[in-house]
């Protein structure tokens, strides 16, 4: 009886199986080690460590971390172990490394914001004055493409992906949906920002539109019209840098 390729046994295989010598393992640093390996080398989530120990009473965010750690106890009262302390203290340093340079990014976004000798405001900075824009949103808005020069408004949209993609088909020619093949991020905070807009700026044309449109659509496509939102705000955004026309029924903080 012929046997099937995948059932025969291969000789070769088996024979470097059996001749390979087996790997020396140091059971003394067992316990160490298996916990470094577990750790993970990206920003902890909050509590990681000391939750999965049924430590549940530490705030890794708060400025006596460090004591805490001392006086922290396992769920059933023991101290914690060395070793179990030396990983939290890892994942300590790798949570103030990151604190510390979202400080330092936060530092340039507020000096790139922040007005000029001459006492001007930085068009950046304009945004700021519209209601529902922060100082995180308005940064992302300026260094992310509103400080390049466009031509006109479909350059705008095109740079961000929110522009729709034509199609054409012999005599029939319309327009189907964005093309994403803008500036990612750019893309996403306007997405973010347009549903903030219709919640803080409810007397805007923009915010009007939308609400008539969504109407119109009994409620339904509402993902697809704060895209086209969206990219509405994009462009009154980059028109009110350039030439400082305030978008159209918009409030302003000063107001």
């Amino acid at each position: 009886m012929r046997q099937h390729p995948h059932h025969r046994l291969n000789h070769r295989r088996v024979n470097r199986t059996l001749t390979r010598p087996a790997p020396i393992i140091d059971l003394s640093a067992a316990p160490v080690r298996s916990a470094d390996l577990g750790e993970n080398p990206r920003p902890p989530k909050r509590r990681s460590v000391a939750r999965r120990r049924s430590v549940l009473d530490y705030e890794p965010l708060s400025r006596k971390r460090r004591e805490r750690l001392e006086e922290l106890r396992t769920g059933d009262g023991r101290p914690l172990p060395e070793h179990l302390k030396a990983q939290i203290g890892r994942e300590l340093d790798r949570l103030e490394l990151t604190l510390q340079q979202i400080k330092s990014v936060e530092t340039e976004r507020d000096a790139m914001l922040s007005p000029s000798d001459e006492g001007t405001r930085a068009p950046g900075a304009m945004l700021q004055n519209l209601k529902g824009i922060g100082a995180e949103f308005a940064g992302v808005l300026w260094s992310e493409g509103l400080f390049r020069s466009f031509s006109n408004r479909r350059q705008v949209a095109a740079y961000a992906g929110l522009a729709p993609t034509p199609w054409r088909s012999g005599s029939v020619a319309h327009e189907q949906g964005v093309s994403k093949a803008g500036n990612p991020r750019l893309r996403t905070t306007m997405i973010q920002l347009a549903w903030l807009w219709v919640r803080h700026q409810p007397r805007s044309i923009l915010t009007l539109w939308f609400h008539q449109r969504v109407a119109l659509n009994g409620g339904r496509a509402r993902k697809v019209l704060i895209v086209a939102l969206a990219r509405k705000l994009l462009i009154a955004f980059w028109k009110y840098v350039t030439t400082g026309v305030v978008p159209e029924g918009a409030e302003t903080t000063a107001s």
